[in-house]
């Protein structure tokens, strides 16, 4: 699973993506948690990835790879979007 976790800074991304990382790790999956951009200071743009699943080799998502992109933010929402596949959410 991939999820893009977007926002500006001061919203709780980190926070956000730290507890589903946790999460993820108590259910038995391999994660990667990865703070791929921007400034986590109040206001600047802030990107995160989650991926877990039973093997994960790399933190990044690439464009139309990510499964869900949740977004504390409209903008970087919009932003977010390419990155998003077929079907995700």
């Amino acid at each position: 699973m991939n999820i893009m976790i977007v926002g500006v800074g001061g919203q709780g991304t980190l926070l956000a993506s730290r507890i589903l990382g946790k999460v993820a790790i108590k259910e038995g999956y391999d994660v990667k948690v990865s703070e791929v951009h921007g400034m986590s200071q109040r206001g600047g743009s802030v990107v995160t990835y989650v991926k877990y699943g039973d093997k994960v080799y790399s933190p990044i998502i690439d464009r139309g790879e990510s499964d869900l992109i949740l977004a504390f933010e409209m903008l970087e929402a919009m932003r977010a979007l390419p990155y998003l596949k077929k079907g995700g959410k």
